[in-house]
């Protein structure tokens, strides 16, 4: 067997059987429970605790997670965020295996990944590809904005939906959420850090705290010349390709085209690290920020909005 082949196998072997098959049931006008979607998720912890989308458990009156050795049992709702597209699920029984979760700042544009989930109800699908783009923001179908997104060749289709994305140690670096409809080769996985931060809030208090400033962006490399006459420390800084109408930073000086080098004081290379500044509760006041316009280093504030909040399950 040849051996990239090989490496691919390895990777799927350490993470499959903490895959897992979602489905979900809500009630019809008779009161009776029918089947209403499924999807895709994964365990992530000893105590039985699953990732998934939002998008795949909503409304959801039943839900039941399916095992690879077919074993099959309802699952709690922890919690969900609809602004990342993530959901918390507890199994409450034995015998499955645990993820192993890596960091999503090693991803490098151009590495193997994998996506293994469960499409059209085909159970432990396997696709492999390579990551497009990193740091990106996504507008989902319900057309909220997810931050810290990674962009892969590797496919998705319907019932891939919270699965994980796995690199080739076999390391989960991001949480499976869309797919562009009409486009090719387009896919987007929630990255795993941003995930993990998620998951601590939703265990701990079954929602989410999070400012947000209405933008849209890009991880890009600073100019070196630019970087040294500015003495920046940053090689990297976030794009901003759209700005939201009625949002926080379209009442800011902030424009369209503007790199963010710095926000609340701190240096901003990744998404993460912005996100990381919107969701401490404190951040809800007149905050510094720092952009690279052309070739001007420029300071002004914002003013970041919370989010409104999602009621943790009954």
């Amino acid at each position: 067997m040849d051996p990239f082949s090989q490496v691919i196998i390895d990777a799927v072997e350490k993470t499959k059987n903490a895959v897992v098959r979602i489905d979900v049931f809500k009630k019809d006008k008779d009161n009776k429970l029918r089947p209403a979607g499924s999807g895709s998720g994964f365990i992530f912890s000893s105590d039985g605790l699953i990732f998934t989308n939002s998008h795949v458990v909503d409304g959801a009156e039943k839900i039941m997670v399916s095992l690879l050795n077919e074993n099959e049992i309802e699952g709690t709702l922890i919690g969900k965020d609809p602004d990342t597209d993530l959901a918390i699920l507890k199994i409450y029984t034995d015998g499955y295996s645990v993820a192993k979760l890596g960091d999503a700042r090693d991803l490098q544009i151009g590495q193997f990944v994998i996506a293994i989930g469960n499409p059209y109800g085909y159970q432990h699908t396997v696709t492999a590809g390579v990551v497009s783009a990193l740091g990106r923001t996504l507008r989902t179908q319900s057309g909220r904005l997810v931050d810290n997104v990674i962009q892969s060749d590797a496919a998705l289709n319907p019932g891939n939906s919270g699965g994980p994305m796995i690199n080739t140690d076999g390391e989960v670096i991001g949480v499976n959420t869309a797919i562009i409809q009409g486009a090719q080769s387009l896919s987007f996985s929630v990255d795993i850090n941003t995930a993990k931060a998620i998951a601590s809030q939703l265990i701990n208090d079954g929602k989410v705290f999070k400012a947000y400033l209405g933008l849209m962006l890009q991880e890009v490399e600073i100019n070196p010349r630019i970087r040294q006459h500015h003495a920046l420390t940053n090689k990297k800084g976030l794009f901003v390709t759209r700005i939201e109408q009625d949002s926080p930073a379209s009442r800011s000086q902030l424009q369209e085209g503007d790199i963010i080098v710095s926000f609340n004081d701190k240096p901003t290379v990744t998404t993460h690290d912005l996100f990381r500044e919107l969701s401490k509760k404190d951040i809800i006041t007149t905050t510094n920020i720092s952009v690279i316009r052309h070739t001007e280093l420029l300071h002004f504030t914002v003013f970041p909005a919370q989010h409104a909040e999602t009621p943790a399950p009954r």
